[in-house]
């Protein structure tokens, strides 16, 4: 089918959310490179919104697929033994501070997960602890529970008045307003070390470490989002590490299945106890397809130290674009592969990511007119230079 022909099937039948999308349809991948159906390549630098960490064509994503495929068992159900299940729950345990995983589909059924677990904890303790305290700019996804702990009252609005009862949002990297807001009824503080849809916005050290302080005062438990942050993107295999805080609860999925959709609940025994046969579950969650690639995707990405070299190629990517000498950027961050260029309002963000595409380069946008960078971790310093030269010409040719 031609582009056109596709845009007027989804503009005929598709449910319009996401609205009028980037005119490109993607029919191959390798590496760091996608291809169109009119054989153009493009360098990606954003890996389908922090998904494909091992890129496109991964071996070891690639052989896990065909030979779970072809062992011809998909899905059995949870009524049943999973043997990549068992061997994954074990790898992310043996790897994190937790003792416990429990796999769902997506980030948002993670941090549903996650939610549903901290109160749990506390009924099972007799106790009506219940609230939900998250951050301004935050985003714990599309279910109803992640749209009330994501912090954009535009994702909020169509759907209020808002479930559950009791979450409610501070401003990030304030400690005083979190301990302002946090109380006697609080179960669990839910926030991400890096705001990835916020704006590309790190945690301050001191402050993710008040925050752990805060819980340990006051019983509640901390919950941190590394749905985006995690499995080595950040220069870590998780982003909590870099801070030397350790969560009670933790999220994972995207870079998980490096393509394949996965989430997963990590706790540590003493939150995980709480939970009794029937509390929860999932009837796709967790299946042997989804197990056996991120078993695979996850043992790669562990042994081939992705993680450190995310952390190198990342310090000098930013020193890169930091050193770009443009009036349209204010500011580059992040941490590892996952970095925000802070445009000013001369420049939107949305009109650069197309720029760029044009040129051939797959970048992304967040929150506060940001361009949101978060390439495959198989990227090469050659690719990262020529993104770049390509970004520093588009701004100059814009100045």
């Amino acid at each position: 089918m031609t582009l056109s022909e596709i845009k007027a099937l989804d503009a005929a039948h598709f449910l319009g959310v996401f609205g009028e999308r980037n005119p490109v349809c993607f029919v191959r991948g390798e590496g760091c490179t996608l291809t169109d159906q009119d054989g153009r390549t493009y360098t990606d630098l954003f890996a389908g919104i922090a998904v494909n960490a091992l890129g496109y064509g991964h071996p070891a994503v690639t052989q896990a697929l065909i030979a779970q495929a072809q062992a011809g068992v998909l899905h059995t159900s949870n009524l049943y033994y999973v043997e990549p299940q068992a061997k994954l729950a074990a790898l992310l345990c043996a790897h994190t501070f937790a003792d416990r995983a429990f796999f769902g589909n997506s980030g948002a059924e993670a941090n549903e997960g996650a939610i549903k677990l901290a109160r749990k904890y506390f009924y099972a303790q007799g106790s009506g602890r219940y609230k939900i305290v998250s951050a301004h700019h935050s985003f714990h996804g599309r279910t109803l529970a992640t749209v009330a702990a994501t912090g954009h009252a535009h994702y909020q609005a169509p759907y209020l008045p808002l479930l559950p009862h009791g979450v409610t949002q501070v401003p990030y990297n304030d400690l005083d307003a979190l301990a302002a807001a946090v109380d006697g009824e609080t179960a669990a503080v839910l926030l991400e070390p890096i705001q990835g849809e916020g704006g590309v916005v790190p945690a301050e050290p001191e402050y993710l470490r008040g925050v752990r302080r805060l819980c340990d005062e006051t019983g509640a438990l901390l919950i941190l989002d590394e749905v985006q942050t995690g499995v080595c993107r950040t220069g870590s295999f998780y982003c909590y590490e870099q801070y030397g805080v350790t969560p009670d609860i933790m999220t994972s999925a995207k870079g998980l299945g490096c393509g394949f959709p996965i989430g997963a609940v990590l706790a540590t025994e003493k939150v995980a106890s709480a939970i009794a046969p029937g509390d929860h579950g999932s009837t796709f969650g967790g299946n042997t397809l989804a197990c056996a690639v991120s078993l695979a995707a996850v043992t790669e990405l562990l042994s081939g130290d992705y993680a450190a070299r995310a952390a190198r190629l990342g310090e000098r990517f930013k020193a890169q674009l930091s050193a770009i000498d443009s009036p349209f950027i204010a500011q580059v961050r992040g941490m590892g592969l996952l970095l925000g260029v802070q445009l000013t309002d001369a420049l939107p963000a949305a009109t650069l990511s197309r720029a760029l595409l044009a040129r051939g380069f797959v970048a992304g946008t967040a929150s506060g007119n940001v361009l949101r960078l978060a390439p495959p971790l198989v990227i090469t310093e050659a690719e990262l230079d020529a993104f770049t030269d390509a970004l520093r010409a588009e701004l100059a040719s814009r100045a």
